[in-house]
């Protein structure tokens, strides 16, 4: 059973989106379908295609809960919760989160999803010191 990070890390979502993943055929996972509690990076469309960042996804349900099982499959496309991982890199993405922005999910140098920030939640009030 998945533990929602907001239980674990003791704060809200920085942003959310919408996602759809790649097919293998185009270029997306080919080593099989994607689960709650995938650690994929977090890249922006139009920055180096090297640049990525620990932002990891936390994927919902049609109703906006995020999904508590990770012994299945996700849904192919569909919304998700982002954190940032490292509290204190989250100043540098106050600029680049908004709404409408383009980005990948990545996992190495593939990505394995499309996506777009429909959602800025606490990023300007969540913690910006590791612990």
């Amino acid at each position: 059973m998945h533990e929602p990070y907001e239980k674990r890390l003791g704060h809200k979502a920085d942003f959310r989106v919408k996602y759809k993943f790649r097919s293998p055929e185009d270029g997306g996972r080919k080593t099989g379908e994607p689960y709650q509690g995938i650690r994929s990076d977090f890249s922006f469309v139009g920055e180096k295609e090297n640049k990525m960042y620990m932002i990891w996804p936390e994927f919902e349900d049609i109703e906006g809960n995020v999904l508590l099982y990770n012994d299945k499959p996700v849904f192919n496309q569909g919304t998700a919760r982002m954190w940032i991982v490292n509290n204190e890199m989250r100043p540098l993405h106050y600029d680049k989160i908004k709404i409408g922005v383009k980005g990948n999910f990545r996992e190495g140098s593939m990505i394995s999803a499309d996506c777009e920030v429909i959602e800025v939640l606490d990023l300007k009030i969540n913690p910006t010191k590791n612990k």
